[in-house]
């Protein structure tokens, strides 16, 4: 797609519309599938590269990977963990975190050395935070200042209590899919819960944990059994939609069959709380992860807060809860420094492209403060390469008063390929 966008004014969005395959269990199931005895069936596979970065990954590794383009169906046959292989070339996780650094936590017991290599993007992002409990579990890896190439040395490791400094799922995903292959037990706890997709994805493949209040463990030396499992829609992805409903007036989007885990739906409280209308009518669960409806319909604008505890299971709804004040409304994000080393820093490029578009901006060391006062300007904003971002600008550039131009707008393909077909399909 083009590298820049224009994203026309609207007075509403109005639709009902599926979103692409949850892109945090599309990882999870297809690291978990590679290790599992035999077959699994994936459908509604993620689309965006992230995902296909994971694929790509464990067939170098030797796991043979076949895929149904049109039914979005991903087939992995399982190796055992003993049945990986050593690759000469690197392991390419592209601009996926998610996918560096869980595979690190898979290839650290592998008897093997393995380099692990991302993008511009993905090779300035912390990787020390996860290096850290793995080399407390036994294993050697070398970093560039704490940031990639990783080179993970596979070693005999040995299971570890951890409790994370920093709130992260995919750090406690890498710890736990360590431990699957570890002597003993290995224990995280949370002093801040965060989205629990591996937690649930292994149980769903035969591992067994113990989870006890805000500690999950896990013994080692346990094989898992190949599944069948379809992916709900990407909660993360319905956000842009429901934020755009909730802030423009006369608007309202159903999302079907999108993802209702309870750590990742936060957005939802906020929503009410700014004002909007919300409806969840829950219709399945399948593999420990429930799935349904979710309506939002305009009603009065108002100002929201989200408090540094609320920043965990919001953290990749932040950028589109910042759109939601274009709309003459005011957002507050404060306890969220986490967010300057995402695929950018997202809180000075969520400033800088907000003001670029005409609408009140603050930024914060950990936040920022978003003012929708009157209707922006519209203006040329850059998404520096983050697929977020793209989507953010594009949500908020609804309400301008002319129209805008998404500078990197090709990021969406990360995540979302079909953002700005879905966009022009809702906008009435």
């Amino acid at each position: 797609m083009p590298s820049a966008t224009m994203i026309t004014p609207a007075r509403r969005v109005q639709g009902r519309l599926r979103v692409p395959g949850d892109k945090s269990i599309a990882h999870r199931y297809a690291l978990i599938a590679a290790l599992a005895d035999g077959t699994s069936q994936l459908t509604n596979y993620a689309p965006g590269a992230d995902c296909h970065s994971t694929l790509a990954c464990l067939r170098t590794l030797g796991i043979t990977i076949e895929e149904d383009g049109g039914a979005s169906t991903v087939s992995i046959l399982g190796r055992g963990f003993d049945g990986w292989r050593s690759s000469e070339a690197p392991l390419d996780a592209g601009n996926s975190g998610t996918t560096m650094r869980m595979m690190a936590g898979l290839l650290a017991a592998q008897p093997f050395t393995s380099v692990l290599i991302g993008d511009d993007s993905l090779s300035r992002r912390p990787m020390r935070r996860v290096i850290d409990p793995l080399e407390r579990m036994g294993a050697r890896i070398e970093a560039v200042e704490g940031h990639t190439p990783l080179t993970v040395h596979g070693q005999k490791l040995h299971g570890i209590e951890y409790r994370p400094e920093v709130p992260s799922a995919q750090v406690k995903s890498a710890v736990l899919l360590a431990g699957l292959h570890a002597e003993g037990t290995t224990s995280v706890a949370e002093a801040v819960q965060t989205r629990d997709h591996t937690e649930r994805a292994l149980a769903t493949f035969g591992y067994q944990l113990t989870t006890v209040g805000p500690t999950t463990m896990v013994v080692g030396r346990q094989r898992g059994r190949a599944q069948r499992v379809a992916i709900p829609g990407d909660f993360s992805s319905a956000a842009f939609w429901l934020v755009a409903a909730a802030a423009l007036p006369g608007s309202r989007v159903d999302v079907e069959d999108v993802g209702l885990n309870p750590t990742r739906t936060g957005l939802l409280d906020v929503l009410r709380r700014f004002g909007a209308h919300v409806t969840v009518i829950e219709t399945a669960a399948e593999a420990g992860e429930p799935r349904g409806t979710v309506t939002v319909a305009a009603a009065e604008h108002g100002r929201v807060v989200v408090e540094p505890d609320e920043v965990p299971g919001l953290i990749d709804e932040l950028p589109a809860i910042a759109a939601l004040a274009a709309h003459h409304g005011e957002v507050v994000v404060r306890g969220a420094a986490e967010l300057r080393v995402k695929e950018s820093d997202r809180i000075s490029a969520l400033v800088s492209g907000f003001r670029a578009l005409g609408i009140e901006a603050d930024e914060f060391p950990d936040g920022f403060a978003i003012h929708g006062r009157g209707v922006p300007t519209g203006g040329i904003a850059d998404a520096l390469g983050d697929h977020r971002m793209a989507m953010a600008f594009a949500v908020a550039s609804l309400a301008a008063r002319q129209p805008s131009r998404i500078e990197g707008a090709d990021a969406v393909v990360i995540s979302y390929p079909g953002f700005f077909e879905t966009l022009q399909q809702l906008i009435a």
